[in-house]
């Protein structure tokens, strides 16, 4: 639980369900969120349903949604992607979620890879372009650990790509909220 203001506001992570495929493609698919992902046209309901069976059986991936006092407000995907715990993260607020949710969602996010998935990093990516996405990074306590120079080609231009490391010692040394 956190407070802001005179209010207090529960937040959790859950795993995400079957129930919860339309909501998060809706999210994914809004003009907001897909102009900083690597695929950038609209996902066909089917399409999501596929990659929501196959990602949903893999051991080593998490697929999660940040709820602000029981109302689903962004998505969480953690994939271990090496032995002993090291993972990549993308995630995503709801267009509509409140300012402030994706700080919100990152803490949880992070509490919830270093303690209970004991993960050792956590790696991200964020187009240079996304001012919010590398601000906020930062603002977990990410540490820039390159630029992919021109990565990312959208059809027109190209856009250099931020890596991210943050360890579960740097973490829990100085968690953030």
């Amino acid at each position: 639980m956190t407070e802001s203001g005179s209010t207090l506001h529960q937040h959790r992570i859950r795993p995400m369900t079957h129930d919860d495929l339309e909501l998060v493609l809706a999210w994914r698919n809004h003009q907001e969120v897909r102009s900083y992902m690597y695929t950038q046209r609209e996902i066909e309901l089917a399409e999501h349903a596929r990659w929501f069976e196959r990602a949903s059986q893999d051991p080593d991936r998490h697929l999660l949604l940040f709820e602000r006092d029981g109302v689903p407000q962004g998505f969480i995907n953690l994939h271990q992607i090496a032995p002993g715990g090291i993972a990549d993260w993308g995630f995503y607020a709801a267009p509509e979620a409140p300012r402030g949710t994706g700080r919100q969602l990152g803490h949880c996010a992070l509490e919830h890879a270093f303690k209970e998935l004991k993960l050792h990093k956590v790696c991200g990516q964020a187009f240079a372009c996304n001012e919010r996405s590398v601000g906020l990074h930062q603002r977990l306590g990410f540490r820039q650990e390159g630029i992919l120079r021109e990565q990312y080609f959208d059809g027109q231009e190209y856009y250099d790509v931020v890596c991210f490391g943050l360890l579960a010692a740097e973490w829990l040394a100085n968690p953030r909220e």
